[in-house]
């Protein structure tokens, strides 16, 4: 055992996690990560976890991950088979806590914990409140639900099993993600993979708002397949995956399949895009982001699941920074890096679907300017 932490401790420091630097040096060093292979600790009870399909950070800087119970193989929960398979293991509850050391604070929901539980868990997110969003992806998943941090139902938005398509003001359409904005109560949606638009709701849920790309009035037609270095596609693409609000009021959004995040005001409007990795085909480049915690959010940090990287993008022109990860299985690589959350110090938080099934945790390693 010795011996074996010692290599993972080498593995740490020397993995290939170092960032590429962009051609122009930026204002202020690029922040560098290297790999926790040790977070997060072992969980108690046999649990295991399937399908990790997202990770959030709150204000305690415990980071919380919703898993898909359902996506592990028997192999996998074999201690759950009649009779048993082998003695591990079991799966987790779906909503996981960790304080910042990894240790399991609580777990709860699942299927069964409310009756529009979805079919397939897609996103999560603790608000100013301690409130903590979860949505969707399955085929009957139109719905946000939301919950307090232990656990207890709140409320609803959208109907089970109804959607209405990208201009329906109350039924959504296999959201993916959401934001709470702290200083209005608003909630955002990444309306997402069966509709094309961001949909805002006050925080009585009731409707506000809806755009798509570019800011323009969503449709629902068919569209061409994606080929780098075509002229720019004015719709959203499905999935529309990640929405994330900075503190300057500005709202990004992760357009996966068409390579791109885009810049809003809180109304709509638009601001800019940047396009990222342009020549990535498939699912895209773009599947979740979150910001560096400098006083000006710098750094947009963005996970990109096709070609396994995590990019340091400069928020201000989207120059790329740097990147770390690349496909694999050891500590520090990736297969199918599907969200990211940053803590108060800087750390990044992952989550893999597919096969990856797991958390990782990166630490800071240079100084965070304040």
């Amino acid at each position: 055992m010795h011996r074996l932490a010692s290599a993972l401790r080498a593995a740490a420091v020397t993995l290939a996690l170092s960032l590429t630097a962009a051609a122009q040096q930026p204002s202020q060093p690029v922040p560098q990560y290297q790999v926790d292979p040790f977070w997060p600790k072992p969980l108690p009870n046999r649990w295991e976890i399937g399908q990790a399909a997202g990770v959030a950070t709150d204000a305690r800087d415990h980071v919380w991950v919703i898993h898909r119970p359902r996506s592990m193989t028997e192999d996998e929960r074999g201690a759950t088979l009649n009779p048993p398979r082998s003695d591990c293991c079991v799966p987790a509850p779906s909503v996981l806590e960790f304080d910042p050391d990894g240790n399991l604070v609580q777990a709860w929901g699942g299927p069964g914990h409310h009756p529009n539980w979805p079919e397939n868990e897609h996103g999560i997110f603790v608000d100013h409140q301690d409130n903590v969003w979860i949505a969707g992806n399955g085929a009957n998943d139109h719905v946000l639900l939301k919950f307090t941090r232990d656990g207890r139902f709140l409320m609803q938005i959208g109907r089970h099993r109804e959607t209405g398509g990208s201009n329906d003001p109350e039924r959504l359409g296999r959201p993916a993600d959401m934001d709470v904005d702290p200083a209005t109560g608003e909630i955002y949606v990444a309306d997402g993979y069966g509709n094309r638009r961001i949909i805002v709701f006050d925080a009585n849920g009731a409707y506000r708002r809806h755009w798509g790309a570019y800011g323009d009035r969503p449709n629902d037609d068919q569209l061409p397949a994606y080929q780098p270095g075509q002229p720019p596609m004015r719709g959203f693409r499905n999935p529309v995956h990640c929405v994330r609000l900075a503190r300057d009021g500005l709202v990004y959004v992760c357009d996966r399949a068409n390579d791109r995040i885009q810049v809003f005001r809180r109304d709509g409007s638009f601001v800019r895009e940047f396009v990222l990795a342009p020549e990535t085909r498939g699912s895209g480049s773009v599947w979740d982001l979150d910001f560096f915690p400098d006083a000006q959010q710098s750094v947009l940090l963005t996970a990109d699941g096709s070609n396994n990287h995590v990019w340091l993008v400069a928020r201000d022109d989207g120059a790329v920074l740097g990147l770390f990860g690349r496909h694999g299985r050891n500590a520090g690589h990736f297969h199918w890096v599907h969200n990211l959350a940053v803590d108060s110090r800087g750390n990044i938080f992952t989550t893999e679907v597919d096969t990856g099934k797991r958390a990782q945790r990166f630490r800071l390693v240079t100084p965070l300017p304040r």
